[in-house]
């Protein structure tokens, strides 16, 4: 099996696009069980974010792999395969873990070094688990992004700043707005995106701080776990009406922030960081109301941290690579050095076999004595051979080695596939 990641994020595509993309957390398994049940993918992960839809993929085929993820993703989106193609980015084997480990330590989000996606993508990796769709391959990739997320922000300060796509929004609030310091703000939705809005307004001195939400009991807590008000659902319009800064962070399928809502709270600036958007299309534009979402954001890109923090972490990425396809070469020789060990044992039983029935006249201790003393003489002709040859399959074109064992031995091993049996391919993701 061989990796690979298919998806489409903010470098690739618009929020209008990604809207269409969004898996919710509920059809999460549904999708997994699709993807698994294609011909040419045998586990999968799913991470949908705000600005991120992917699929970690173990497949027996790179065309074959990416031709099915590709058809089960039009199929849940509605965008026709070749109009989808145009915002995908692909990465296969060693790229696939590259990109997986930039992921994982913030390399490759919107803002660079932010540690929410690490919690996304403990997420996606539990939900594969509780589907049953993550084989050894992509617990071991999973495990590994998770750690390498971990070490970059423990052992660089690559989000000392605390940024998150949050206050990148409320950054670019400011130039409408100016010192948001004491400006009156609502935050609807008390999910993870909710919640860390909540929390950063209150670091930001944003107040006083309203919360609403479906449930009134997940806004109840939130708000009393920061000092905020609680508003009813029911009382959305008025809260608006109150507000100079709305974050809106719901998984509403259809817009909640309609034109007319909007239009009766003016003058307003609204943070829509909702996939799909909570602010309908047709509100933006409209006098008096600032809509800022992953489009605007994408376009307002923040600066990066420090160049010393970021090489830090590309370092730790770099290093956490070579030591997972190291794993993996390894991986790759394993069945076929226990294919020659099973093929040897199966000889000496054979000759056994024909010897004791031409000899019937040894006892069963003799009998015993020759099988010890075959095996151990088989066993020691093959030590320094397969451990050797693990050696040098940890190395790098080590899966050549494989290959190599089981043309010689003529080795049947199920599955086995050399990891450059495609030529790699990236993209930019």
């Amino acid at each position: 099996m061989n990796l690979l990641s298919v998806g489409a994020s903010y470098r690739t595509a618009d929020v209008a696009t990604l809207e269409r993309l969004t898996i919710t957390d509920q059809a999460v398994p549904g999708l997994l069980e699709k993807l698994v049940a294609q011909p040419f993918v045998g586990e999968a992960v799913v991470l949908s974010t705000c600005n991120r839809v992917e699929i970690f993929a173990a497949v027996n085929s790179f065309h074959g792999g990416l031709g099915d993820i590709c058809n089960v993703l039009s199929e849940v989106s509605g965008i026709p395969a070749t109009e989808l193609a145009g915002h995908l980015y692909v990465h296969y084997d060693e790229a696939a873990v590259l990109h997986s480990f930039k992921v994982s330590s913030g390399l490759d989000s919107m803002v660079v070094g932010e540690s929410q996606i690490l919690g996304q993508l403990r997420d996606a990796y539990h939900a594969a688990t509780e589907a049953d769709s993550a084989g050894r391959l992509l617990h071991e990739l999973m495990q590994q992004a998770l750690r390498v997320g971990k070490r970059a922000h423990s052992e660089t300060g690559i989000d000392r700043a605390g940024q998150s796509v949050v206050t990148a929004a409320l950054d670019v609030a400011e130039a409408t707005l100016g010192d948001l310091t004491g400006r009156r703000a609502l935050v609807i939705g008390a999910g993870a995106m909710g919640a860390l809005s909540v929390a950063t307004l209150t670091r930001a001195g944003v107040g006083p701080l309203s919360i609403t939400n479906r449930s009134a009991a997940r806004a109840d807590r939130l708000a009393e776990a920061y000092g905020a008000v609680a508003v009813s659902y029911d009382e959305l319009d008025a809260a608006l009406s109150e507000a100079d800064l709305v974050v809106s962070a719901t998984a509403s399928t259809v817009p909640v922030l309609t034109r007319e809502r909007l239009e009766a709270a003016a003058p307003l600036v609204v943070l829509d960081l909702a996939v799909p958007r909570d602010v309908a299309p047709d509100a933006t534009g409209l006098p008096g109301v600032t809509v800022i979402d992953i489009d605007t954001l994408a376009a307002t890109r923040r600066s990066m941290p420090a160049a010393a923090e970021t090489a830090a972490v590309e370092q730790i990425v770099t290093s956490e690579v070579d030591h997972f396809l190291a794993w993996l070469r390894g991986a790759d020789i394993a069945p076929t050095v226990a294919a020659l060990r099973t093929r040897a044992e199966d000889v000496v039983t054979a000759e056994l076999r024909k010897l004791y029935s031409r000899r019937s006249e040894f006892t069963e201790e003799q009998r015993a004595d020759v099988s010890r003393t075959l095996h151990r003489v088989v066993q020691q002709l093959l030590h320094s051979p397969t451990v050797r040859v693990r050696q040098l399959a940890a190395e790098p074109g080590g899966d050549q080695y494989a290959a190599l064992l089981r043309e010689l031995f003529d080795l049947d091993v199920p599955h086995a596939t050399s990891a450059n049996a495609v030529p790699e391919i990236g993209g930019h993701g």
